[in-house]
């Protein structure tokens, strides 16, 4: 039976500030999840909706972080209050769950955790079998928890936060940079469903567009006449909701280039309480505090975050909001997946979320700036000193780090300055409760099987990390919970020789008849966004001016242009193709040759002898080295053992794994044979 519950009880004395960060939790919807499925031996798990709201002291130390929060609305208690919404997967019965909360970072709005741990089917409202996949967040006994922590997103089906608006009349310059997918003649300046800043009067007047194909060209102004902003406000409860805005350009913009808005915005929200939303609610469901609590307290909890969320648990605790109003370690541990070695434009004013840093895209954003190591380091080009722990470090709560990420993130963000000095001259002294992953041979999120060339001018990479990803999990909680030590670090270092410079000469990579290698990569830049910057957070050069480059390496290549140095998903490790971490666009689709944004590229073995020797190709054929279906399965196999026995991989992901690429391969040694039985 559903049990509906709209709960408006305030918190009526705020006498202490120990637990007054959630005031309420609001909760709309509280039924069994799946139909009332059980989930091994934790049982039956409850899907739980609704709000939880939250008050902020700005005068407090650990919000002294939050931009422009002395600026906002405050109530009769001189409290600053917000709201977002929430959505929970909880053990019924939490005495047989596992005593560990994961918090899942949503991507954009968008709940990713079931889909990564759990091969589940897409959902920002999870509620069948199918969402719940094979079910193993859930038999591991996890509770799941999300939130809204982005005051960007326009309303619908994702999760939002509701932040406070500055009070005063606060102006300032916003840029917004487009990059159609397709030739169009309107989009929106911001990312679909996504809101942006209002203009002034005057902004909407001046605001200026311009145009340039590659990223390293000019700016090219476009005639103010020629195009026009449309300005939708939407109709929302909540305060602040920032509006829909489109840019019209009847001559056409052409896909793949390079479009900037620049326009007087007004309004700006206070964007950086996402971190204090994130902060409070995991310390209140932690020590079962704020009015009607939807669950009894919890032994752990860990973060985990993938791309843009995996920047902001990194954002998070270099802000030191890994530590509660009350100095309580929030996270015992994070895990920022496919991340880079960025962090975002979370807290300064007039912030854009969603923005990221690209080769051919979306640059002179703020995400990709020092600090990027979690150790200290002094960046020669700023002169300042940071680390992503220097906070956490000074208040004892830091928290354990897995920190895994495709090889993808080495072309496209920027991930060796992970471990490296900002200008790749030397490996980064690693921390002593951080481990690194990068699982070789694999792009940002893995490619449908079999992959398609889209933009690319080859296939996209199917390597799936995914399972690596379950394993690690398992590993992080036993590392928090029993003190058990994780598998080792797998990455690339200088001293070993498998980091090096990007070029093909460095890195190795064969010649493959008919494959282009990159002459570009994703190299992020110290950039100057003016003269409030540093201490203000506020931006006033639009767009920001570039003072140095920072340095990137990339993997070295084995013979047949796989990554060494990394740790391989065991379909990479054992290969029957180059699994390459960069992938070119095609000249038809747009900016030919730069890079196919956060994509690698999948290029077959050939299959023969014959077929390799006349194409040319350096590469042995899959006959040469499997001989038939059966050689490649036992080696596949005992790769497979090996991870399990390193604590890479979880014995109950092999035969899924085997099967997988037993489907995938058997074709190719059918060809093979075939082709054999023909020359005889």
């Amino acid at each position: 039976m559903i049990r509906i519950l709209c709960l408006t009880i305030s918190i009526v004395s705020f006498s202490t500030t120990l637990f007054a960060e959630v005031t309420r939790f609001e909760i709309l919807t509280r039924e069994d999840f799946a139909g009332g499925k059980s989930f091994g031996e934790t049982g039956v798990y409850e899907r739980i909706a609704g709000k939880v709201h939250f008050e902020l002291d700005p005068t407090a130390e650990a919000n002294a972080t939050v931009v422009d929060l002395d600026l906002a609305p405050r109530n009769e208690r001189g409290h600053v209050e917000l709201s977002a919404d929430l959505f929970i997967l909880a053990p019924k019965d939490m005495s047989k769950g596992n005593g560990a909360l994961l918090y899942d970072v949503n991507n954009r709005g968008n709940l990713l955790a079931l889909r990564y741990f759990c091969n589940g089917k897409s959902s920002n409202a999870p509620e069948t079998e199918a969402h719940a996949g094979d079910g193993f967040l859930l038999k591991q006994g996890f509770t799941l928890v999300w939130s809204g922590w982005d005051g960007e997103l326009l309303p619908g089906n994702r999760l939002r936060l509701y932040p406070p608006v500055v009070a005063d009349a606060v102006t300032g310059k916003v840029r917004c940079e487009i990059v159609p997918s397709s030739d169009t003649k309107k989009t929106v300046i911001n990312w679909s469903n996504h809101g942006s800043y209002r203009p002034t009067k005057q902004g909407l007047e001046t605001a200026t567009l311009t145009h340039r194909l590659l990223p390293g060209h000019p700016r090219v102004p476009i005639p103010r006449d020629q195009w026009s902003l449309t300005v939708t406000e939407i109709e929302d409860e909540h305060p602040g909701q920032l509006p829909k805005i489109e840019l019209d350009f009847p001559a056409g913009l052409k896909k793949a280039n390079i479009y900037e808005v620049i326009y007087e915005a007004q309004d700006p929200v206070v964007m950086g309480t996402g971190f204090t939303s994130v902060r409070d609610l995991i310390s209140a469901l932690r020590h079962g505090s704020g009015a009607n609590n939807p669950l009894p307290s919890v032994a752990r909890t860990y973060g985990f975050g993938v791309s843009q969320s995996g920047r902001f648990l990194r954002e998070l605790v270099h802000g030191g909001f890994n530590s509660d109003e009350s100095g309580r370690k929030v996270f015992d541990g994070i895990m920022p997946h496919v991340s880079g070695s960025g962090m975002g434009s979370f807290n300064h004013r007039f912030a854009q979320p969603t923005r990221h840093v690209g080769q051919h895209d979306h640059h002179d954003y703020p995400p990709d700036r020092f600090p990027f190591a979690y150790g200290t380091q002094t960046d020669p080009l700023s002169g300042q000193t940071d680390g992503i722990f220097k906070r956490a470090l000074e208040n004892d709560t830091a928290p354990l780090v897995f920190h895994t990420q495709s090889s993808s993130e080495y072309w496209n963000r920027s991930g060796s300055l992970v471990h490296t000095d900002p200008l790749g001259q030397q490996d980064a002294d690693i921390p002593e409760n951080v481990r690194i992953y990068f699982f070789g041979g694999t792009q940002h999120g893995p490619a449908a099987f079999p992959p398609t060339a889209g933009a690319g001018q080859t296939p996209g990479n199917p390597g799936n990390y995914k399972p690596l990803v379950r394993a690690l999990l398992v590993a992080l909680d036993r590392w928090n919970a029993e003190g058990k030590s994780p598998p080792p670090s797998r990455y690339p270092t200088i001293r070993d020789g498998n980091l090096v410079a990007w070029t093909q000469n460095a890195t190795g990579f064969p010649d493959i008849p008919g494959i282009r290698y990159p002459g570009v990569i994703q190299q992020p830049s110290w950039l100057d966004f003016g003269p409030r910057w540093k201490d203000e957070r506020i931006v006033d050069f639009q767009p920001p001016l570039p003072r140095g480059d920072y340095r990137v390496l990339v993997p070295r290549s084995d013979a047949d242009g796989n990554d060494v140095g990394c740790l391989p998903p065991p379909e990479v490790a054992v290969p029957v193709a180059t699994y390459a971490s960069w992938r070119l666009r095609r000249e038809d689709a747009g900016a030919g040759n730069q890079l196919l944004s956060l994509n690698g590229s999948y290029i077959p073995f050939p299959q023969t002898r014959e077929e390799r020797e006349k194409t040319g190709d350096p590469r042995l054929s899959v006959e040469e080295r499997y001989g038939s279906v059966d050689g490649y399965l036992e080696k596949l196999e005992a790769l497979c053992r090996d991870y399990v026995r390193q604590g890479y991989l979880l014995e109950q992901d092999i035969a899924p794994i085997v099967e997988t690429q037993k489907n995938r391969v058997e074709p190719l040694f059918a060809e093979s044979n075939s082709a054999g039985q023909d020359a005889e």
